[in-house]
């Protein structure tokens, strides 16, 4: 087929946007010096590096904003890079409904003049460089003129499919802290995961149940010389691959959460060891699934859960070996 010929689908935006959303990004605040002097800025998540000789970023912003003619007519703007502590500044510079963003937030005037926000993670100060219309949007692209950091030893603001992405390292410091139970951990794997067994009975394809049957054969294959990392990566891929079984991509966000508390446990809480006897049991959850039988294969879990808990005086973990 010629190019003449090839027939192309039309981008779908709301499709565009969310495929999109699936690229974490930092989250940064852009401030600028309106004609009159006032300092103007907004929540940005475009920002980008160009070069390094000379160093050179850029932003985008849409033409329908209201402070698209402020940029344009500056002669410089700054990028702050917000931590994730500051996730109520990147709200409050995002509000059409705050005339004053700048109200009640500390700042001071960088060496250009330009609004640099205390305390986030990294600032760059820059000078207009060029600007160039693309689309809906113009592409501001500034020289870095003067940069710092110093501000406190956090994480990054991360953007990720429309929300913050926070929630990992929140999980991670409850389970060093041991704040959430096995008991309830158990609960909610029997919960999640046999909803998703009993979705995918409904929906996976072959190729997704041999994915789950690749799986249990990594952690049967395991030596006893193999690393932590591998023997985790394996416990994970189990689960992972019943997620995407069951096509549910709201459960799937929540199995991806507790793959993150999965991973911590068996990285730091619970010790990992060998066990065979949980083997037939993985194998069950595999042959329910390709049977298309939704009790057998959610009982199968029910019953992996159970024997991993009595298996002896070391805990276990779903993803123990």
């Amino acid at each position: 087929m010629t190019s003449a010929t090839l027939q192309l689908d039309a981008i779908e935006a709301k499709l565009f946007r969310q495929l999109l959303g699936c690229f974490p990004t930092g989250v940064a605040v852009i401030t600028t010096r309106a004609a009159d002097g006032r300092p103007a800025g907004l929540t940005c998540n475009s920002f980008s590096s160009v070069s390094l000789e000379p160093p050179l970023v850029l932003f985008s912003l849409r033409k329908a904003s209201s402070l698209l003619g402020t940029f344009a007519e500056a002669d410089g703007f700054a990028i702050n890079i917000l931590s994730e502590r500051q996730d109520a500044l990147s709200g409050r510079f995002a509000s059409s409904k705050i005339a004053d963003k700048f109200e009640g937030v500390a700042w001071r005037p960088g060496p250009l003049g330009m609004p640099i926000i205390e305390d986030c993670l990294a600032s760059f100060e820059c000078s207009a460089h060029a600007r160039h219309e693309a689309g809906d949007h113009d592409i501001f692209i500034g020289e870095v003129k003067h940069m710092g950091g110093g501000g406190p030893a956090d994480q990054a603001l991360v953007f990720y499919k429309g929300a913050y992405m926070m929630l990992a390292e929140s999980l991670r410091a409850l389970v060093i802290q041991g704040r959430l139970g096995s008991a309830d951990l158990d609960e909610a794997y029997r919960t999640l995961y046999g909803t998703l067994l009993r979705l995918a009975c409904e929906r996976a394809t072959d190729g997704e149940i041999d994915a789950i049957e690749a799986a249990v054969d990594a952690i049967e294959q395991h030596q006893d010389a193999d690393s932590l990392d591998q023997r985790i990566e394996s416990a994970s891929r189990f689960f992972s691959a019943i997620a995407a079984a069951g096509h549910n991509e709201a459960l799937t966000l929540m199995g991806q959460t507790m793959t993150t508390i999965l991973r911590e446990r068996m990285t730091h809480v619970i010790p990992v060891r060998p066990r065979p006897d949980l083997f037939p049991l993985r194998r069950k959850v595999a042959l329910c699934l390709r049977r298309r039988d939704a009790d057998g294969a959610a009982g199968a879990l029910d019953e992996l859960i159970t024997k991993l808990r009595k298996g002896g005086d070391v805990p276990a973990e779903p993803g123990g070996q």
